[in-house]
């Protein structure tokens, strides 16, 4: 499961990279494609954590995986700047809402880092059931952000 998680990192990277070379682009474009990675690999991450739950894999072994979900997290707001939205030519899925009303936008994503935090501080324990719980609390953190900021 880590090396999965890792090699989709790492190839992502490499796409990344091979996207940029490409072409001259916008930094509010190179923005758009960077956290739409990241939320991919975000999903990749809730997925792989998801699977060693129902797998009963000990938590210990998700401690890579719940650090990644943590960071991105608290980084989630300054990956959509002013002009990374619809009208940084990239296509998107990002609301105006999410520059309209900044202060709640700002406010789940804290909201949602603060899940992500506990459930990574779980991985280091020894209680499958609440770290299972706590999953869940940043699943629907992280799908109350999405209902409200994300179009489609």
């Amino acid at each position: 499961m880590k090396r999965t998680l890792t090699a989709a990192v790492v190839g992502l990277m490499c796409l990344g990279g091979a996207a940029g070379a490409q072409d001259a682009r916008t930094p509010s474009a190179d923005i758009v494609e960077a956290r739409q990675a990241a939320m991919m690999l975000s999903g990749v991450a809730m997925g792989s954590i998801k699977a060693a739950i129902d797998a009963g894999q000990p938590i210990a072994s998700q401690r890579f995986p719940t650090r990644a979900l943590s960071r991105w997290a608290h980084a989630v707001p300054a990956t959509f700047p002013a002009g990374s939205g619809a009208e940084a030519g990239v296509r998107t899925n990002a609301k105006p809402e999410i520059w309209s009303d900044r202060a709640g936008f700002e406010a789940k994503a804290a909201d949602y880092a603060a899940a992500a935090d506990r459930l990574a501080e779980l991985a280091g324990g020894e209680d499958p059931a609440a770290f299972a719980a706590q999953w869940a609390v940043v699943r629907a953190s992280c799908q109350s952000c999405h209902d409200g900021y994300k179009a489609g």
